[in-house]
């Protein structure tokens, strides 16, 4: 039985260099100096920067656009917009994903402009232009603000026929 207080120390591996022992250059990295002057110390005048701005978050239209659109392109499956959509949108966005309305055999389509219609409070009506290639197509949906400050999709509509 080896106990762990009797056992040698292993031996360094042999495929690594040593470690440098020499005092006359540094090892590693020079020594890290506190970002802020002590209380004590007199302060420089510190140079004045614009405030860093905060990252901006997407809108919704525009999440729900690139959404709408993974989907609609065969990128992603149906039931990834599950919990993004209330009512009857989702049996839409079924019936419309089954077709592959705006899939392509060239180059990936992208939302190229999106616009939107406020009809009422907590209510969006979207369009995106959708373009792959040369080919310009566009896509319809509307966005309603739920009960828990959710964005969800209620109704979906593409241009194709």
């Amino acid at each position: 039985m080896n106990k762990v207080m009797s056992r040698a120390v292993p031996p360094r591996p042999r495929h690594r260099p040593p470690t440098r022992r020499d005092s006359r250059r540094p090892g590693g990295a020079p020594p890290r100096t506190p970002s802020r002057p002590a209380a004590t110390a007199p302060r420089a005048e510190e140079p004045r920067t614009a405030p860093v701005t905060a990252v901006r978050q997407p809108r919704p239209t525009d999440l729900f656009a690139d959404r709408l659109l993974a989907v609609l392109s065969g990128q992603r499956p149906v039931h990834w917009m599950l919990r993004h959509t209330a009512g009857r949108a989702y049996d839409e966005l079924a019936r419309l994903a089954e077709r592959s309305p705006l899939r392509t055999l060239g180059p990936r389509p992208v939302v190229h402009d999106i616009g939107y219609y406020v009809p009422s409070e907590g209510a969006l009506e979207v369009f995106a232009r959708i373009c792959a290639g040369d080919r310009l197509r566009a896509m319809a949906f509307r966005l309603e603000l739920g009960k828990d400050l959710r964005w969800r999709c209620t109704a979906v509509e593409t241009g194709a026929p």
